[in-house]
């Protein structure tokens, strides 16, 4: 069965419908999930089965985007799991729920293997030549030219890197649950040169809590790399999606996502080794209802959605060719 198959399966039979999108409980909710399981609490208002599916045309984006932009993305990307593993997996109820009652893109592919080349991909354009997931930066595994993080900065706008279990803000050092190759702003000598600059920038998720309790608290752009048990790469599915079911209601819940125009992007680094395929959800104000889109996209799309909305150029020819992802935002 393919993807978009499965995704229309889904939705059809409903059978997604009994969990809820904003008020579940969960374990550590505030953004501190442990990953441990819990029963998500029934929708209080159950979202219609009706799905729109679309092509995905290119073109500019759309009037509303345009016009409104966007004030806040937040971005969660989980790891090495391919869309065939995901979608339709009971293991998965809470990013299937998501999936079905917000848009998604069933044609979305990494565009490298291993992590590392992935994460560059969606924020600087390229994956400057980087086949490995070198660490500690420096040397060959640096990439100089532009990224996200100086275009938001040159734009007025801000922007964070939150990673969960990182030991202290811009750290360099792996652990057992922390991997600098799921923190990309960490190969921007852009951004390290300046050690207060990417303290502030490149910090541990326990910040994320406080910086979501009001829209100018919360940076317009955030990038979050769940810990490696929770974003699935050394733990379950059913972890990461316990994770996701404990930390997105807090998201859509609070004032950036409910007083302003905001996305939130839930996607994964790469599949496997025979299947790049991955999910990629929007979710939130911004994104559209009922929606899957069967249109080719690469983590460079998400990137160029990105610079679309917000005006900024691209990086390189491979953002600037990239089909923008906006048939996915409302």
């Amino acid at each position: 069965m393919s993807t978009l198959t499965r995704y229309v399966a889904i939705a059809s039979s409903g059978i997604l419908l009994a969990f809820a999108l904003g008020g579940c409980t969960g374990v550590g909710g505030g953004g501190t999930g442990a990953g441990t399981s819990g029963t998500p609490t029934a929708a209080s208002a159950t979202p219609s089965s009706t799905v729109s599916t679309t092509s995905g045309q290119a073109g500019s984006p759309s009037t509303t985007a345009q016009t409104q932009g966007l004030q806040h993305v937040v971005i969660i990307v989980d790891e090495n799991k391919t869309a065939t593993s995901v979608v339709g997996n009971p293991a998965a109820p809470y990013l299937n729920a998501l999936a079905h009652q917000y848009a998604t893109a069933t044609q979305y592919s990494a565009v490298a293997h291993p992590s590392l080349p992935n994460y560059l991909a969606m924020t600087s354009g390229t994956t400057a030549g980087i086949t490995t997931d070198c660490n500690p930066p420096g040397g060959s595994c640096l990439v100089t030219g532009p990224n996200i993080a100086q275009a938001i900065d040159r734009s007025g706008r801000t922007w964070k890197m939150y990673a969960e279990s990182m030991p202290t803000a811009c750290s360099v050092e792996n652990t057992n649950l922390y991997a600098v190759k799921h923190v990309p702003f960490l190969y921007f000598p852009s951004v390290t040169r300046n050690p207060a600059y990417c303290a502030t920038h490149v910090v541990p998720f326990t910040q994320f809590s406080a910086d979501l309790a009001t829209p100018t608290s919360l940076p317009n752009y955030s990038f979050i790399s769940p810990n490696l048990c929770n974003d699935m790469h050394d733990c379950s599915v059913a972890t990461g999606d316990a994770w996701l079911r404990a930390t997105v209601p807090d998201i859509l819940h609070s004032p950036a996502f409910t007083r302003q125009r905001s996305l939130l992007v839930v996607t994964f680094d790469e599949g496997d080794g025979s299947d790049n395929l991955v999910v990629c959800v929007f979710a939130g104000p911004a994104a559209a209802l009922h929606t899957v889109s069967a249109a080719s996209y690469t983590h460079y799309s998400l990137l160029r959605t990105i610079e679309s909305v917000w005006g900024l150029a691209p990086m390189t020819a491979n953002d600037g060719s990239a089909r923008p992802m906006t048939a996915l935002l409302r």
